[in-house]
Protein backbone atom coordinates (compact mmCIF):
# COMPACT_ATOMS: atom_id res chain seq x y z
CA UNK A 1 0.00 0.00 0.00
CA UNK A 2 1.16 3.53 -0.78
CA UNK A 3 -0.18 7.03 -0.27
CA UNK A 4 -0.74 8.82 -3.57
CA UNK A 5 -1.47 12.53 -3.83
CA UNK A 6 -3.69 13.82 -6.65
CA UNK A 7 -4.07 17.42 -7.77
CA UNK A 8 -7.85 17.82 -7.38
CA UNK A 9 -7.89 21.59 -7.91
CA UNK A 10 -9.70 21.46 -11.23
CA UNK A 11 -12.53 19.28 -9.90
CA UNK A 12 -14.15 22.46 -8.57
CA UNK A 13 -13.46 24.64 -11.61
CA UNK A 14 -16.45 27.03 -11.93
CA UNK A 15 -16.43 26.59 -15.73
CA UNK A 16 -15.16 23.02 -16.22
CA UNK A 17 -12.94 22.36 -19.23
CA UNK A 18 -11.99 18.95 -20.57
CA UNK A 19 -9.16 18.94 -18.04
CA UNK A 20 -11.68 19.44 -15.23
CA UNK A 21 -13.90 16.65 -16.52
CA UNK A 22 -10.88 14.35 -16.67
CA UNK A 23 -9.83 15.23 -13.10
CA UNK A 24 -13.28 14.67 -11.64
CA UNK A 25 -14.14 11.46 -13.49
CA UNK A 26 -10.71 9.89 -12.95
CA UNK A 27 -10.93 10.45 -9.19
CA UNK A 28 -14.51 9.19 -9.04
CA UNK A 29 -13.50 6.09 -10.99
CA UNK A 30 -10.45 5.46 -8.80
CA UNK A 31 -12.84 5.46 -5.84
CA UNK A 32 -14.75 2.54 -7.37
CA UNK A 33 -11.68 0.33 -7.82
CA UNK A 34 -10.37 -2.41 -5.56
CA UNK A 35 -6.98 -1.10 -4.42
CA UNK A 36 -4.99 -0.87 -1.22
CA UNK A 37 -3.64 2.60 -2.01
CA UNK A 38 -4.62 5.63 0.03
CA UNK A 39 -5.31 8.85 -1.88
CA UNK A 40 -4.84 12.45 -0.83
CA UNK A 41 -6.96 14.91 -2.80
CA UNK A 42 -4.89 18.09 -2.90
CA UNK A 43 -6.38 21.51 -3.61
CA UNK A 44 -4.48 24.71 -4.18
CA UNK A 45 -5.39 27.28 -1.56
CA UNK A 46 -7.55 29.34 -3.95
CA UNK A 47 -9.92 26.35 -4.38
CA UNK A 48 -9.64 24.66 -0.99
CA UNK A 49 -12.70 26.45 0.37
CA UNK A 50 -14.80 24.92 -2.42
CA UNK A 51 -13.55 21.35 -1.97
CA UNK A 52 -16.89 20.13 -0.59
CA UNK A 53 -18.49 20.87 -3.96
CA UNK A 54 -16.76 17.69 -5.09
CA UNK A 55 -17.81 14.80 -2.88
CA UNK A 56 -17.10 11.17 -3.58
CA UNK A 57 -20.33 9.16 -3.43
CA UNK A 58 -19.77 5.92 -1.58
CA UNK A 59 -15.99 6.24 -1.57
CA UNK A 60 -14.94 3.62 0.98
CA UNK A 61 -12.30 1.66 -0.86
CA UNK A 62 -9.83 3.17 -1.44
CA UNK A 63 -9.98 5.79 1.30
CA UNK A 64 -9.56 9.44 0.46
CA UNK A 65 -8.35 12.37 2.52
CA UNK A 66 -8.19 16.06 1.64
CA UNK A 67 -5.23 18.44 1.84
CA UNK A 68 -4.33 21.85 0.53
CA UNK A 69 -0.95 22.45 -1.01
CA UNK A 70 0.52 25.91 -1.36
CA UNK A 71 4.10 27.06 -1.40
CA UNK A 72 5.64 27.64 1.14
CA UNK A 73 3.03 26.56 3.70
CA UNK A 74 2.61 22.84 3.04
CA UNK A 75 6.30 21.95 2.78
CA UNK A 76 5.54 18.76 4.75
CA UNK A 77 3.26 17.25 2.09
CA UNK A 78 6.01 15.28 0.25
CA UNK A 79 6.55 13.33 3.48
CA UNK A 80 2.88 12.29 3.49
CA UNK A 81 2.74 10.83 -0.04
CA UNK A 82 5.19 8.67 -1.98
CA UNK A 83 3.77 9.67 -5.35
CA UNK A 84 2.14 12.82 -6.69
CA UNK A 85 -0.04 12.73 -9.82
CA UNK A 86 -0.50 16.07 -11.55
CA UNK A 87 -3.76 15.89 -13.50
CA UNK A 88 -3.27 19.25 -15.19
CA UNK A 89 0.16 19.07 -16.87
CA UNK A 90 1.89 21.28 -14.33
CA UNK A 91 4.42 20.28 -11.66
CA UNK A 92 3.51 20.34 -7.95
CA UNK A 93 4.95 23.15 -5.88
CA UNK A 94 7.14 20.66 -4.00
CA UNK A 95 9.34 17.81 -5.13
CA UNK A 96 7.93 14.38 -4.30
CA UNK A 97 9.80 11.09 -4.18
CA UNK A 98 7.99 10.02 -7.36
CA UNK A 99 5.84 12.04 -9.76
CA UNK A 100 3.42 11.29 -12.61
CA UNK A 101 1.86 13.89 -14.90
CA UNK A 102 -1.04 13.69 -17.34
CA UNK A 103 -0.57 15.76 -20.50
CA UNK A 104 -3.76 16.72 -22.32
CA UNK A 105 -2.29 18.72 -25.19
CA UNK A 106 0.88 20.52 -26.20
CA UNK A 107 -0.53 23.44 -28.19
CA UNK A 108 1.24 25.99 -25.92
CA UNK A 109 4.48 24.61 -27.36
CA UNK A 110 3.35 24.37 -30.97
CA UNK A 111 0.48 26.77 -31.71
CA UNK A 112 1.63 30.36 -31.80
CA UNK A 113 -1.80 31.61 -32.93
CA UNK A 114 -3.80 29.79 -30.26
CA UNK A 115 -2.96 31.89 -27.19
CA UNK A 116 -1.10 34.99 -26.05
CA UNK A 117 2.72 34.97 -25.90
CA UNK A 118 2.51 35.32 -22.11
CA UNK A 119 0.25 32.26 -21.85
CA UNK A 120 2.57 30.28 -24.13
CA UNK A 121 5.65 31.15 -22.05
CA UNK A 122 4.02 30.39 -18.71
CA UNK A 123 2.21 27.18 -19.63
CA UNK A 124 5.06 25.84 -21.77
CA UNK A 125 7.50 26.30 -18.89
CA UNK A 126 5.18 24.46 -16.49
CA UNK A 127 4.62 21.64 -18.98
CA UNK A 128 8.32 21.16 -19.70
CA UNK A 129 9.18 21.15 -16.00
CA UNK A 130 6.40 18.66 -15.23
CA UNK A 131 7.45 16.12 -17.86
CA UNK A 132 11.11 16.50 -16.92
CA UNK A 133 10.41 15.66 -13.27
CA UNK A 134 7.90 12.87 -13.88
CA UNK A 135 8.89 9.23 -13.72
CA UNK A 136 6.05 8.49 -16.13
CA UNK A 137 4.05 10.76 -18.42
CA UNK A 138 0.44 9.83 -19.20
CA UNK A 139 -0.65 11.10 -22.63
CA UNK A 140 -4.37 11.10 -23.38
CA UNK A 141 -3.78 10.07 -27.01
CA UNK A 142 -1.10 8.58 -29.22
CA UNK A 143 -1.04 11.90 -31.07
CA UNK A 144 -0.23 13.76 -27.84
CA UNK A 145 2.47 11.19 -27.05
CA UNK A 146 4.10 11.77 -30.44
CA UNK A 147 3.95 15.53 -29.92
CA UNK A 148 5.66 15.17 -26.54
CA UNK A 149 8.50 13.24 -28.14
CA UNK A 150 8.86 15.77 -30.96
CA UNK A 151 8.39 19.07 -29.12
CA UNK A 152 9.21 18.35 -25.46
CA UNK A 153 12.00 15.84 -25.88
CA UNK A 154 10.26 13.17 -23.77
CA UNK A 155 11.61 9.65 -24.26
CA UNK A 156 9.05 7.25 -25.74
CA UNK A 157 9.81 4.74 -22.98
CA UNK A 158 8.62 7.23 -20.39
CA UNK A 159 5.16 7.76 -21.91
CA UNK A 160 2.02 5.71 -21.33
CA UNK A 161 -1.01 6.41 -23.56
CA UNK A 162 -4.28 6.23 -21.61
CA UNK A 163 -7.39 7.47 -23.37
CA UNK A 164 -10.08 9.43 -21.57
CA UNK A 165 -13.52 7.93 -21.02
CA UNK A 166 -17.05 9.01 -21.71
CA UNK A 167 -20.30 8.60 -19.79
CA UNK A 168 -23.50 7.17 -21.22
CA UNK A 169 -26.48 9.51 -20.95
CA UNK A 170 -28.18 9.34 -17.58
CA UNK A 171 -31.51 9.95 -19.31
CA UNK A 172 -32.62 9.81 -22.92
CA UNK A 173 -34.99 12.52 -24.07
CA UNK A 174 -38.19 11.55 -25.81
CA UNK A 175 -38.56 12.59 -29.47
CA UNK A 176 -41.02 15.25 -28.32
CA UNK A 177 -38.55 16.65 -25.77
CA UNK A 178 -35.78 16.77 -28.37
CA UNK A 179 -38.05 18.60 -30.80
CA UNK A 180 -39.13 21.08 -28.13
CA UNK A 181 -35.54 21.90 -27.15
CA UNK A 182 -34.51 22.24 -30.80
CA UNK A 183 -37.44 24.53 -31.51
CA UNK A 184 -36.67 26.62 -28.43
CA UNK A 185 -33.09 27.18 -29.58
CA UNK A 186 -33.29 27.47 -33.37
CA UNK A 187 -36.98 27.76 -34.24
CA UNK A 188 -39.46 25.38 -35.74
CA UNK A 189 -38.41 23.44 -38.85
CA UNK A 190 -34.71 24.38 -38.66
CA UNK A 191 -31.70 22.07 -38.37
CA UNK A 192 -29.56 22.55 -35.28
CA UNK A 193 -25.79 22.37 -35.63
CA UNK A 194 -23.89 22.24 -32.35
CA UNK A 195 -20.38 23.42 -31.49
CA UNK A 196 -19.06 22.53 -28.02
CA UNK A 197 -15.95 24.25 -26.73
CA UNK A 198 -14.57 27.70 -26.03
CA UNK A 199 -14.98 30.33 -28.74
CA UNK A 200 -11.37 30.55 -29.80
CA UNK A 201 -8.98 30.35 -32.71
CA UNK A 202 -7.81 26.81 -31.91
CA UNK A 203 -11.36 25.45 -32.05
CA UNK A 204 -11.73 26.88 -35.58
CA UNK A 205 -15.03 28.57 -34.80
CA UNK A 206 -14.54 31.08 -37.63
CA UNK A 207 -14.45 28.39 -40.32
CA UNK A 208 -17.49 26.76 -38.75
CA UNK A 209 -19.28 30.09 -39.19
CA UNK A 210 -18.04 30.42 -42.77
CA UNK A 211 -19.42 26.96 -43.48
CA UNK A 212 -22.75 27.95 -41.94
CA UNK A 213 -22.97 31.04 -44.16
CA UNK A 214 -22.85 28.81 -47.26
CA UNK A 215 -25.55 26.42 -46.02
CA UNK A 216 -29.31 26.84 -46.57
CA UNK A 217 -31.05 29.25 -44.21
CA UNK A 218 -32.69 26.40 -42.31
CA UNK A 219 -29.31 25.48 -40.82
CA UNK A 220 -28.70 27.19 -37.48
CA UNK A 221 -25.64 27.00 -35.24
CA UNK A 222 -25.59 26.81 -31.43
CA UNK A 223 -22.27 27.75 -29.83
CA UNK A 224 -21.84 26.22 -26.36
CA UNK A 225 -18.66 27.52 -24.77
CA UNK A 226 -17.09 30.44 -22.97
CA UNK A 227 -14.92 33.18 -24.40
CA UNK A 228 -11.42 32.21 -25.46
CA UNK A 229 -8.43 33.55 -27.34
CA UNK A 230 -9.71 35.06 -30.60
CA UNK A 231 -13.36 35.30 -29.56
CA UNK A 232 -13.55 38.98 -30.54
CA UNK A 233 -12.98 38.06 -34.20
CA UNK A 234 -15.74 35.46 -33.95
CA UNK A 235 -18.30 37.96 -32.67
CA UNK A 236 -17.16 40.50 -35.28
CA UNK A 237 -17.67 37.95 -38.05
CA UNK A 238 -21.20 37.15 -36.87
CA UNK A 239 -22.08 40.85 -36.94
CA UNK A 240 -20.31 41.57 -40.26
CA UNK A 241 -21.96 38.64 -42.05
CA UNK A 242 -25.32 39.36 -40.38
CA UNK A 243 -25.56 35.88 -38.95
CA UNK A 244 -27.21 36.94 -35.68
CA UNK A 245 -30.49 35.28 -36.61
CA UNK A 246 -28.75 31.99 -37.44
CA UNK A 247 -26.28 31.75 -34.54
CA UNK A 248 -27.18 31.19 -30.89
CA UNK A 249 -24.35 32.04 -28.48
CA UNK A 250 -25.01 30.30 -25.18
CA UNK A 251 -21.70 31.00 -23.46
CA UNK A 252 -20.50 28.45 -20.92
CA UNK A 253 -23.05 25.64 -20.53
CA UNK A 254 -23.25 23.68 -17.24
CA UNK A 255 -22.28 20.03 -17.65
CA UNK A 256 -25.75 18.95 -16.57
CA UNK A 257 -27.32 20.68 -19.59
CA UNK A 258 -24.89 19.45 -22.27
CA UNK A 259 -26.69 16.08 -22.71
CA UNK A 260 -29.84 17.99 -23.64
CA UNK A 261 -27.98 19.90 -26.35
CA UNK A 262 -26.35 16.74 -27.72
CA UNK A 263 -29.74 15.06 -28.01
CA UNK A 264 -31.51 18.08 -29.54
CA UNK A 265 -28.89 18.78 -32.22
CA UNK A 266 -28.66 17.34 -35.73
CA UNK A 267 -24.84 17.39 -36.08
CA UNK A 268 -21.86 18.12 -33.85
CA UNK A 269 -19.45 20.31 -35.82
CA UNK A 270 -15.92 19.95 -34.45
CA UNK A 271 -13.32 21.05 -37.05
CA UNK A 272 -10.72 21.99 -34.43
CA UNK A 273 -7.21 22.73 -35.66
CA UNK A 274 -5.53 21.12 -32.66
CA UNK A 275 -6.87 18.68 -30.04
CA UNK A 276 -5.01 16.53 -27.57
CA UNK A 277 -8.07 14.32 -27.28
CA UNK A 278 -11.38 16.01 -28.18
CA UNK A 279 -13.84 14.74 -25.57
CA UNK A 280 -16.95 16.39 -27.15
CA UNK A 281 -16.59 13.99 -30.10
CA UNK A 282 -17.13 10.98 -27.82
CA UNK A 283 -19.78 12.76 -25.77
CA UNK A 284 -21.79 13.46 -28.93
CA UNK A 285 -21.44 9.85 -30.10
CA UNK A 286 -22.57 8.52 -26.72
CA UNK A 287 -25.74 10.61 -27.08
CA UNK A 288 -26.49 9.43 -30.62
CA UNK A 289 -25.37 12.62 -32.33
CA UNK A 290 -23.46 12.30 -35.65
CA UNK A 291 -20.10 14.08 -35.79
CA UNK A 292 -18.26 16.11 -38.41
CA UNK A 293 -14.68 16.54 -37.21
CA UNK A 294 -11.34 17.72 -38.56
CA UNK A 295 -9.05 15.08 -40.05
CA UNK A 296 -6.17 16.50 -38.01
CA UNK A 297 -4.42 15.98 -34.63
CA UNK A 298 -6.01 13.38 -32.31
CA UNK A 299 -9.53 13.48 -33.75
CA UNK A 300 -9.28 10.50 -36.17
CA UNK A 301 -7.70 8.49 -33.34
CA UNK A 302 -10.65 9.24 -31.06
CA UNK A 303 -13.47 9.14 -33.61
CA UNK A 304 -12.27 6.13 -35.59
CA UNK A 305 -14.68 5.19 -38.37
CA UNK A 306 -17.62 6.73 -36.51
CA UNK A 307 -17.14 10.36 -37.63
CA UNK A 308 -17.20 12.13 -40.97
CA UNK A 309 -13.90 14.00 -41.40
CA UNK A 310 -13.28 17.33 -43.09
CA UNK A 311 -10.41 19.63 -43.97
CA UNK A 312 -10.52 22.24 -41.17
CA UNK A 313 -9.00 24.88 -43.45
CA UNK A 314 -11.77 24.55 -46.07
CA UNK A 315 -15.20 25.91 -45.04
CA UNK A 316 -16.71 24.42 -48.20
CA UNK A 317 -15.58 20.95 -47.18
CA UNK A 318 -16.95 21.47 -43.67
CA UNK A 319 -20.30 22.55 -45.16
CA UNK A 320 -20.36 19.62 -47.58
CA UNK A 321 -19.79 17.08 -44.79
CA UNK A 322 -22.49 18.72 -42.66
CA UNK A 323 -24.97 18.50 -45.54
CA UNK A 324 -24.11 14.85 -46.21
CA UNK A 325 -24.64 13.71 -42.66
CA UNK A 326 -27.73 15.85 -42.15
CA UNK A 327 -29.53 15.06 -45.42
CA UNK A 328 -28.55 11.44 -46.16
CA UNK A 329 -30.82 9.43 -43.85
CA UNK A 330 -29.07 6.10 -44.43
CA UNK A 331 -25.63 7.59 -43.78
CA UNK A 332 -26.91 9.40 -40.72
CA UNK A 333 -28.31 6.22 -39.18
CA UNK A 334 -25.09 4.37 -39.96
CA UNK A 335 -22.96 7.06 -38.29
CA UNK A 336 -25.21 7.11 -35.23
CA UNK A 337 -24.83 3.35 -34.83
CA UNK A 338 -21.07 3.52 -35.34
CA UNK A 339 -20.82 6.38 -32.87
CA UNK A 340 -22.70 4.55 -30.13
CA UNK A 341 -20.46 1.52 -30.61
CA UNK A 342 -17.33 3.69 -30.65
CA UNK A 343 -18.27 5.48 -27.42
CA UNK A 344 -18.74 2.19 -25.60
CA UNK A 345 -15.04 1.46 -26.12
CA UNK A 346 -14.00 4.40 -23.92
CA UNK A 347 -14.85 4.04 -20.22
CA UNK A 348 -13.61 5.99 -17.23
CA UNK A 349 -13.20 2.72 -15.33
CA UNK A 350 -10.67 1.56 -17.91
CA UNK A 351 -8.92 4.93 -17.64
CA UNK A 352 -8.70 4.51 -13.86
CA UNK A 353 -7.50 0.90 -14.08
CA UNK A 354 -4.73 1.77 -16.53
CA UNK A 355 -3.75 4.78 -14.41
CA UNK A 356 -3.44 2.53 -11.35
CA UNK A 357 -1.15 0.29 -13.36
CA UNK A 358 1.08 3.30 -13.97
CA UNK A 359 1.11 4.07 -10.23
CA UNK A 360 2.18 0.49 -9.46
CA UNK A 361 4.84 0.63 -12.16
CA UNK A 362 6.31 3.84 -10.77
CA UNK A 363 6.13 2.72 -7.14
CA UNK A 364 8.08 -0.42 -8.06
CA UNK A 365 10.90 1.58 -9.66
Amino acid sequence: MATIALDATYTVDPQPSGMAVYSRRLIESLAALETTHHFLLCYRLSRFGRRREFLLPGARRPTFSMRFFQEPFTFWLPWQARLFHSLAQRPPAFHFEKEVVTVHDVFPLTGRDYSTPEFQRKVSALLLEAVKRAARVIAVSRYTADQLVQHAGVAKEKIRVIHEGVDSPARLLTPEERSQERQRLVGQGNRMLLSVGALQTRKNTLNTLRALASLPLCYRLVLAGGEGHGSEAIHDFIRKERLESRVVVLGHVPAAHLPVLYQAASVLVFPSFEEGFGLPVLEAMAHGLPVVAAHTSSLPEVGGDAALYCDPHEPRDIAEKIMRIAEDTALREEMIARGLARARQFTWRRTAEQTCQVYDEVLAM
